[in-house]
Formats: structure tokens, C-alpha cells, sequence
């Protein structure tokens, strides 16, 4: 089958690999109908992260259940599936609180790769969540966005506490912090304020719910952020980007007592104690954990509820991976979908 490898910063290729088998009987295999990258996957692709050898890519995936191994319980061979970017078996004790990503038997599906035909799938019953029936075509983008950014950004909400009565500000126009302006709309959310430069994704922004926009960054933004709230700061903070500069944005936007959620990645990011000691907020986030999200979410999307799909703005077959990942690092597109060829 065909495979998206990193080689090395800006390198990325497709390759023939073996076709996945059944390893555990808690496994399955799914003939994926959709793929994508991810801003995470932009930090190997720029050298930020090293990796050690050719590395397989992807951790976003959904599709059709192929083989299932002897102990999965919860689906059959021909259901179609979203899956969480982690593996996990949704019975432990730190699942069974809601933090799915940091199961005691988490498995990251980066490790696998999902940018492929196909994909091995650990612990699938606490893993994979089918729909009711095959999807149409139209919404497969948006069961695609549930293994993550949708997911991830929802989880932003809800670490921000974002709700009924509340402004939301979110740091981040990517597909995450669109997403988590989505969110905070379906939360409940009366005022959001969304935090971007670029025409087309404040346009995308507002309609997923944003009533404001704030071009402003750094300190600059903060400022704006306060004079929209009466010199206060937002109630709920996102912070989508993972930056130093997108962190301290985020917590001086939060006022007093309120709540950050973040859900960047980040690398080198360095708080003062002393700040973070004054702010006096309440911070909430990491690894989003998607499979505590999945049930409601395909509820919404199947029910044609929200459209999360909106936020894949090109679509290539998987064998233009290495222009796919050259459109998002040069910011040309906010998400790129990738669909696997047929074998």
C-alpha cells in the first residue's frame, strides 16, 4: 500500500509499505476513505521536532472497517469508523475521568501513520466510534475533522469553560482555533472573539459563529482584547497555536478568574512563575482528549448540525502529500484533506 514518510525537514514522499495485519485481537484494520495533515505535523516537517529515520505521518483518519481482530466487540468489518488521534481502551481509570489521550495504555496513531490506503488501529473498541450507516460523500471532511481538529478544539472550549454568558477570545486561526470558535458557538457562547490577520479565515471564523475580530497581536492584542471587555479580559481564553508569543497572548487576555484552554502544541515555551502567580486564572489543557468528544460530535455531523468540514480548504490524492504539506507550511492553506488512492 502507499504511505506518507518523512525523510527529513521539508522531505516528504510516498513510499510502498506492507499492507497492516492483525498484531493484538483488540486490533483492526480500516481501508481509510480520508486523510490529512495536521498543524502538529508541520513542527517534524520544519526540523523543530527531530526524527531519527524515515518516519511514517498522519494521526487523523476515518474509513471502513475492514478486518477486526477476535476480541473487538463494538463494530464489524464494513462499519465506518472516526477514530481519536490516541489509541486508548476507554476503561481505565484516567478514561473513565475523561482523559482518554492520557490513558494508561495510550497509544499515539502518529506511530502508526494514517497517511496511507490503509491502517492498523490499536484497542479499537475504546478507540473507534462508527456512525450510523455509511456517510455520504459530502460529510466525510467533516468525520475526518472529529479525530482531531474538531475535537481538539471543542476540548479548548470546554477546558476554557466557554458558555452561556461568557466571551471567548481565541488565539489561533488555524483549523483548531477555527474549530474551537465552533465549539464555543455550540457551548453557548455570547460574545467570541476571534484573533486573525488573514481576510479569508476571519471570514470562515464568522461564520462558524465569531462576532468579533481582532487583527492585533502580542501586547497589542491583549490591549484590544481588554478594551472589548471593559478592561477586564475575555472570560474564556483558547489558545490553538502553541507559540511564546500565542501563550502570553492568551493568558493576558484572560481576566481575573477566568479560564485558558490550550491545546497548541508548543515547544520552548517558557512562562514566569511571577506572571503566571498574578494572572489569576485558571489553566486547562494538553492532548486533547477526542473519544470522550466522539459520540456528540458524529451526532452533530451526521445530523448536518455543524459543518466542521469547511475548514479543508484544498484537496489532493495522497500521492501530493509533499504539495500539500508545502501549501500549509506557506500558510496558502488553512487544511489540507488527502484522499488515499484505491488499490
Amino acid at each position: 500500500m502507499k504511505q506518507a514518510m518523512l525523510y527529513g525537514p521539508a522531505n516528504v514522499g510516498i513510499e510502498e509499505r506492507p499492507e497492516p495485519t492483525i498484531l493484538q485481537p483488540t486490533d483492526a484494520i480500516l481501508r481509510l476513505s480520508a486523510t490529512c495533515i495536521c498543524g502538529s505535523d508541520l513542527w517534524p516537517y520544519r526540523g523543530i521536532e527531530p526524527i531519527t529515520g524515515p518516519t511514517p505521518m498522519g494521526h487523523e483518519y476515518c474509513g471502513i472497517v475492514e478486518e477486526v481482530g477476535s476480541a473487538v466487540k463494538t463494530m464489524k468489518v464494513g462499519d465506518f469508523v472516526v477514530g481519536s488521534f490516541f489509541a486508548s481502551d476507554n476503561t481505565c481509570e484516567i478514561c473513565q475521568a475523561g482523559y482518554q489521550s492520557r490513558c494508561v495504555h495510550a497509544q499515539l496513531m502518529g506511530t502508526i501513520g494514517t497517511k496511507a490506503q490503509r491502517a492498523r488501529v490499536p484497542l479499537a473498541d475504546g478507540t473507534l466510534v462508527a456512525t450510523p450507516g455509511v456517510p455520504e460523500p459530502d460529510l466525510i471532511p467533516s468525520l475526518l475533522a472529529a479525530s482531531d481538529v474538531l475535537g481538539t478544539g471543542w476540548f479548548a472550549a470546554v477546558a476554557a469553560e466557554a458558555g452561556p454568558g461568557k466571551t471567548v477570545a481565541v488565539v489561533g486561526d488555524g483549523a483548531v482555533g477555527l474549530l474551537g470558535v465552533l465549539a464555543a458557538k455550540q457551548l453557548g457562547a455570547e460574545r467570541i472573539i476571534a484573533m486573525s490577520r488573514h481576510p479569508e479565515r476571519q471570514k470562515l471564523a464568522r461564520f462558524y459563529g465569531a462576532t468579533d475580530i481582532v487583527e492585533e497581536r502580542g501586547d497589542a492584542g491583549v490591549a484590544k482584547i481588554k478594551e472589548l471587555t471593559n478592561g477586564l479580559g475575555a472570560h474564556s481564553v483558547i489558545e490553538a497555536v502553541g507559540t511564546q508569543e500565542s501563550t502570553m497572548q492568551a493568558i493576558g487576555a484572560t481576566r481575573p478568574g477566568g479560564h485558558m484552554g490550550f491545546v497548541g502544541v508548543n515547544y520552548d515555551v517558557s512562562i514566569s512563575g511571577i506572571d503566571l502567580f498574578f494572572a489569576g486564572i485558571h489553566v486547562h489543557g494538553g492532548p486533547a482528549p477526542v473519544r470522550r468528544f466522539l459520540p456528540d460530535l458524529l451526532r452533530l455531523i451526521c445530523d448536518r448540525k455543524i459543518n466542521p468540514g469547511k475548514v479543508f480548504d484544498l484537496t489532493l490524492p495522497l500521492a501530493q502529500v509533499a504539495e500539500g504539506y508545502r501549501a500549509m507550511d506557506e500558510r496558502r492553506a488553512i487544511k489540507v484533506l488527502l484522499i488515499p488512492e484505491s488499490t
